[in-house]
């Protein structure tokens, strides 16, 4: 069982949250690289079992420009079997908080993947409770892989 974190981070906000769920994830002993969106290919996706995708908001609701990119690069994959989860970061002082990670979490679905969950969305930087919560998110995201990977057994 492997997955991959992609993310990109301008202050990194969401850097940190990619590295606390990978810890999580490997509480569960799963295997995770991390990836900032601009060192991978969207293709690269095709070789891990989940994918998870994050993002900080940028504007009013639009992913920023480094992660556009790889985005719309995306439609060329199928997902399918793959679990798949967004996250990422932004400022409630805008209208559209978080609203990348409806975006990513729409496309992950657009391309077939099973997505687990609803999306992690946190203010600014983790803190100590925000690191605790994005461990948890990655390891509620193992278990789901793990789950799943047993049922295929069967």
């Amino acid at each position: 069982m492997n997955c991959i974190i992609v993310y990109t981070s301008m202050t990194g906000n969401t850097e940190a949250m990619a590295l606390a769920i990978k810890e999580g994830m490997q509480d569960a002993r799963v295997k995770v690289d991390v990836k900032d969106s601009l060192q991978v290919f969207p293709q690269n996706l095709m070789e891990y079992d989940c994918v998870i995708l994050g993002s900080y908001t940028w504007n009013d609701g639009d992913l920023p420009d480094e992660f556009l990119d790889f985005y719309e690069e995306m439609d060329q994959l199928n997902l399918s079997g793959k679990i798949a989860a967004a996250f990422g970061s932004g400022d409630q002082t805008y209208p559209a908080f978080c609203h990348a990670v409806e975006i990513l979490t729409e496309k992950l679905s657009e391309l077939g993947a099973l997505v687990v969950h609803s999306g992690l969305k946190m203010e600014h930087a983790p803190d100590d409770k925000g690191e605790e919560l994005c461990r948890e998110f990655g390891r509620q995201l193992a278990e789901c892989l793990i789950n799943v990977q047993q049922l295929s057994v069967i």
